[in-house]
């Protein structure tokens, strides 16, 4: 029985990777791109972390209600071509990349933080034993972001999205910036759509 049991323990441990909780204390930002959608990137813990923020005129709640609705991810985010819930706080995402690259996917664990003015989705990247990798796809084992809303108003939200941008496989680095302007940039914009179309459905 003893055996069982820490068999059960092993198989379903975790490891934990890159954590951007502490996102808002980092410096050195350096500037991609301005206008609506800011982006910008700096190095943290060894990795390019990317950073995309804009304003959208929705509540708060609302756009928190989205995100953490993982299950549809691909009805969102274009992207996003398939998620699996493995637990009710591990996800697998898998992504669709411009030819010719390879998808991409991962597999994270989330936590979730409120209060009245903000909002944390933060996630990070984990091992698990049923996390089956699709062919020709690459697993980003690194895999890290955080999504903080702030309340500006009842239908004024400031949206910070952060992730880990290091892509690996065939993708080549000096290539990278401009995937990171790409990437902020469309996840910012299909939220601020999908959030359009239900308003107006």
């Amino acid at each position: 029985m003893k055996f069982r049991i820490l068999y059960f323990s092993l198989l379903f441990s975790f490891v934990y990777g890159l954590n951007l909780r502490s996102i808002e204390s980092i410096e050195n930002w350096k500037n991609l791109q301005n206008g609506n959608i800011t982006i910008d990137w700096t190095e943290y813990g060894g990795f390019p972390i990317s950073r995309a923020e804009t304003i959208l005129n929705h509540p708060m709640d609302e756009i928190a209600t989205l995100i953490q609705d993982l299950d549809n991810y691909p009805k969102v985010f274009k992207r996003v071509t398939k998620t699996r819930q493995l637990e009710p706080d591990v996800a697998q995402i898998v992504l669709d990349m411009p030819f010719p690259f390879d998808g991409r996917d991962y597999i994270i664990k989330y936590t979730i933080e409120s209060t009245d003015n903000n909002w944390f989705f933060i996630f990070s990247s984990v091992k698990y034993p049923d996390g089956h990798l699709d062919p020709n796809h690459v697993r980003l084992p690194n895999a890290a972001g955080i999504w903080i809303l702030t309340k500006l108003g009842v239908n004024k939200t400031k949206i910070t999205y952060a992730w880990n941008g290091e892509l690996l496989g065939n993708f080549p680095d000096f290539g990278l910036e401009k995937a990171w302007i790409t990437q902020g940039t469309e996840v910012l914009n299909w939220l601020n759509e999908t959030l359009l179309n239900k308003d107006n459905s």
